[in-house]
């Protein structure tokens, strides 16, 4: 896609972006338009720059050289009331500076529907009720934050990414404390959600969820090097075993496609 053609889509896009940590180049060059209707996951390894990228797409940090684009417009440009109306971060851990209800950690998904001093309405506590009941943690309302889990803090705050109800959807870990059942119960919503229409961009450690949920991944090697392209054609043994610098191999059943190290 043509700079100018990602200027005029709607969506997020990165126009060359680079990403940088001190001497160190992590991201070069990323060009690519994030389209409404698909989920993409984001592979590497540790230290590669999956967070960073993340992060820059979020506009929480400025990129090492090209441009963050939501709806044409440079990221820089737009209020944070603006973009966080179009685009929501689940950071891949949350510290709670405060101890507070379930309800109302979600209800903070609703400030950027509102206005200065402005209340939350029955409407939005509604549609926080809602968000708690797709995360499976309908009856927990009340409940004090610091008497949750680890796996029930992290579904409260993907209940309160929810009912932020941004177009775009940037998850760093949502898979973090969470266990089997719950990671695919997780990932199975944001993937009804792509195919409603929402943009969906996570950030993985497990090949075998991206093969299993994502329509396109983007590996990251850490050092400038990205891959981005259809999951079918991108996941493989090769490109895999060169990602994470140890052999991969592929396994097949039941329609589902299983990477595990060799």
């Amino acid at each position: 896609m043509t700079d100018t053609a990602m200027t005029e889509a709607p969506g997020l896009a990165a126009a060359g972006v680079g990403i940088r940590v001190g001497a160190r180049e992590l991201v070069r060059g990323l060009s690519a338009q994030f389209a409404p209707g698909e989920l993409i996951a984001i592979l590497g390894r540790n230290g590669s720059g999956k967070t960073l990228t993340l992060h820059t797409l979020a506009g929480l940090r400025l990129p090492d050289g090209g441009e963050v684009l939501l709806d044409g417009i440079p990221v820089p440009e737009l209020s944070r009331r603006a973009v966080a109306l179009r685009l929501g971060l689940l950071p891949q851990d949350l510290e709670d500076a405060f101890v507070t209800s379930a309800l109302a950690t979600v209800l903070i998904g609703r400030h950027p529907h509102l206005s200065l001093w402005q209340w939350e309405t029955a409407d939005d506590e509604r549609i926080a009720q809602e968000a708690l009941a797709a995360v499976d943690m309908t009856g927990f309302a009340s409940r004090r934050t610091d008497t949750l889990s680890g796996g029930e803090q992290r579904r409260v705050a993907v209940a309160a990414l929810l009912a932020q109800r941004p177009a775009t959807f940037l998850l760093d870990e949502p898979t973090n404390h969470l266990d089997p059942h719950h990671q695919l119960a997780v990932l199975g919503l944001f993937r009804k959600l792509a195919d409603s229409g929402s943009t969906v961009i996570t950030t993985l450690h497990d090949p075998t969820l991206a093969a299993r949920f994502a329509d396109r991944v983007l590996l990251l090697h850490g050092d400038g090097r990205w891959t981005l392209g259809p999951v079918a054609t991108t996941l493989t043994t090769a490109s895999l075993s060169d990602l994470y610098l140890t052999p991969m191999l592929e396994l097949g059943g039941n329609g589902r496609r299983v990477f595990v190290t060799d």
